[in-house]
């Protein structure tokens, strides 16, 4: 179980205060301790998430205000080449009464200071702006920017290091790539650096290689893929104290599940298996093994099974019943290689990859170790009209904002690793200085309409926060499809996210 608080520096963009964060955040680096998951650097404040199990909020506190004793990093200059143009310059320039020259020469003339990494892999969160330059992010965040891409939001500017959501205002592309996961140093770019941008002419790179976990595995090969169906990735628990690079969590949309079937094996709940969605893949048995398939659908109600494949069968998963999403688990999980602590896939960071036909998947054990068939069911929750999913307090718990979500009805318009987007009832939003975002936070935009933000979310982000998934609704949350129809209730033992001074 995770929970999240925010240790607070100061208030708002002022060196002084990243400096502090600086310092804070190099201790914690220095010296983490066992119960603490994740830590996430930002302007003003350092978002952590921790066990509530193993430490409470006032020994939070007290560890938080031991935290700058020590000294920052010694920041780099770097100079980064962009070809300034296309995208957004032309509205840039409308609305702030400049021509697209003098817009360019004011973004190209200041040194910037590197507050944070994160967002996506890389992306540095950078200021300050020259004042005639501070437009607002777009009211409805785009669901593609392209990749390298320089953006300005207020007094930030920034680069995409990836293809990714976003709503930022679009100045031009990078020649040179801030993220690239094979250099000895992936992230061009750490908080403390000083940053000049340079107009050239030339084109953006094109995405690096992704690393290949499947190669770097070993064991005994028991399944071929034949067909590998739509998005089928591999994941373990997750990768853990990497959020300060911008790199996701990851792990699975539905722990639960990855769980169920690990535990019918024999393995950890966290062993590496393979996520289907939607529709699974067609795999062949290269010899005797015993497979386990779990999933649920949002109301929680499980379906999950055990078979035995002889060498030659045939394990056809291309319709998928119950749940959006299933995980296929084999004896002692699947062997793969690891990039910084986890075998999961990282898509925005180019970690992993989906499954090919004729990829060979390997077990850590001895695929004829278990010889269990079967099925076992587990039934829960009611097959109502509505998914109906509890809330906590979030960062930005404004009393309407919180009786919106409460209030309203919604639907899902889309859903991916990345989040669910909904519409329905509006919800009063906006933005605040980036910070660190907790997993299932609800995040509002100003055009009001919420989106739960899942296993693969950015970092961090700049939009309101007003509630929080309830832990542990996060699996049936990453079971939603489009169409679904759900309703929000307040978790009657809610505990809002701390915000502690420091």
């Amino acid at each position: 179980m995770t929970w999240g608080a925010y240790l607070v520096f100061g208030r708002g963009i002022d060196p002084r205060v990243g400096a502090r964060v600086a310092r804070a955040a190099a201790a914690i680096e220095a010296a983490p301790p066992a119960w603490l998951l994740d830590w996430i650097p930002s302007y003003d404040r350092i978002f952590v998430e921790y066990d509530p199990r193993r430490v409470d909020v006032r020994a939070l506190a007290d560890w938080a205000r031991s935290l700058e004793a020590g000294e920052g990093r010694e920041g780099r200059h770097v100079e980064i080449p962009v070809r300034y143009g296309g995208l957004d310059l032309p509205e840039i320039a409308e609305r702030t009464g400049l021509s697209p020259e003098e817009v360019v020469r004011l973004h190209a003339g200041v040194n910037y200071r590197v507050y944070a990494v994160g967002f996506t892999p890389g992306f540095p969160f950078m200021a300050e702006v020259p004042e005639p330059l501070r437009l607002p992010r777009r009211a409805v965040p785009r669901k593609r920017v392209p990749a390298h891409a320089v953006g300005i939001a207020g007094v930030q500017t920034g680069i995409y290091p990836q293809e990714s959501p976003g709503g930022w205002n679009l100045l031009g592309r990078t020649l040179i790539r801030v993220y690239d996961p094979h250099r000895e140093r992936p992230f061009l770019l750490e908080p403390g650096d000083r940053v000049r941008f340079v107009p050239q002419k030339g084109e953006p790179p094109g995405p690096p290689e992704a690393v290949e976990l499947l190669a770097a595995g070993e064991g005994a090969a028991v399944l071929e893929v034949l067909e590998p169906g739509w998005f089928t990735l591999p994941i373990d628990g997750g990768r853990f104290r990497a959020g300060r690079f911008g790199l996701a969590r990851s792990g699975p949309l539905d722990a639960r599940s990855l769980g169920v079937a690990n535990r019918l094996l024999g393995n950890p709940p966290s062993a590496p298996a393979l996520e289907l969605n939607l529709a699974g893949p067609l795999l062949e048995a290269l010899q005797g093994v015993t497979v386990a398939l779990a999933l649920q659908d949002a109301h929680g109600r499980m379906h999950a099974w055990t078979r035995l494949l002889r060498r030659g069968e045939r394990l056809d998963l291309r319709a998928l019943t119950g749940g959006t999403r299933g995980y296929l688990a084999v004896p002692g999980g699947l062997a793969l290689g690891r990039f910084m602590g986890s075998a999961s896939s990282d898509l925005k960071g180019r970690i992993g990859r989906p499954r090919a036909a004729g990829d060979r998947l390997r077990a850590r054990a001895a695929p004829d170790r278990l010889r269990r068939t079967g099925r076992a069911w587990r039934h829960e929750g009611r097959a109502d009209a509505e998914v109906v999913l509890r809330l906590r307090p979030g960062p930005q718990a404004e009393p309407e904002a919180l009786e919106a979500l409460l209030r309203g009805r919604f639907r899902v318009v889309a859903a991916d690793r990345m989040g669910v987007r909904l519409e329905g009832s509006a919800v009063p939003g906006g933005e605040v200085t980036s910070e660190g975002v907790p997993l299932g936070a609800v995040q509002v935009p100003p055009g009001g309409a919420p989106m739960l933000l899942l296993a693969d979310r950015g970092t961090i982000g700049g939009y309101a926060k007003p509630a929080v998934l309830h832990p542990a609704d996060l699996a049936r949350a990453g079971q939603l499809r489009e169409g679904d129809r759900l309703r929000f209730v307040l978790d009657p033992s809610a505990q809002a996210y701390a915000v502690l001074d420091v």
